[in-house]
């Protein structure tokens, strides 16, 4: 079952990265970048690779082709000339809005076969295996 459940999970996370790529120009992992910017505000570069749990080589990387898109600007530090603030563009809200519309029409049209009950059901599930992840006591 787990081996299944990893299986679909990563099929349903292509659908989805296709999706924002073909309608919005923006993948899966870009967006969530912007989406780390949009919920917590402009942030230093380290604090946002924290924020990712990625290697700050790999967010400035991804910052460098955002930054030439247009969808997140970067300032420098008076003081300390390696120290980056990133700060989502108008440009990147409106493609962030865009790409999460696109997202989530492929998760409606695939949840939407579900009775309330069942979504109710997997929801809890979820929880479930999610609080057993974090080291949470399960109810």
């Amino acid at each position: 079952m787990g081996l299944s459940f990893l299986t679909l999970a990563h099929t349903l996370r292509e659908q989805v990265d296709q999706h924002m790529t073909a309608t919005a120009g923006l993948s899966l992992s870009r967006a969530k970048v912007l989406q780390a910017l949009a919920g917590r505000g402009a942030l230093h570069q380290a604090e946002l690779a924290a924020v990712l749990g990625q290697a700050p080589r790999s967010v400035t990387q991804i910052l460098e082709s955002l930054e030439r898109l247009d969808l997140v600007s970067r300032t420098g530090h008076p003081e300390d000339r390696r120290r980056k603030t990133v700060e989502l563009t108008t440009t990147g809200r409106t493609t962030l809005a865009a790409a999460e519309e696109a997202g989530t029409r492929v998760l409606r049209q695939l949840f939407g076969s579900l009775t309330p009950q069942q979504l109710a059901c997997f929801d809890a599930l979820l929880t479930h295996v999610g609080a057993t992840l974090a080291g949470d006591e399960a109810d």
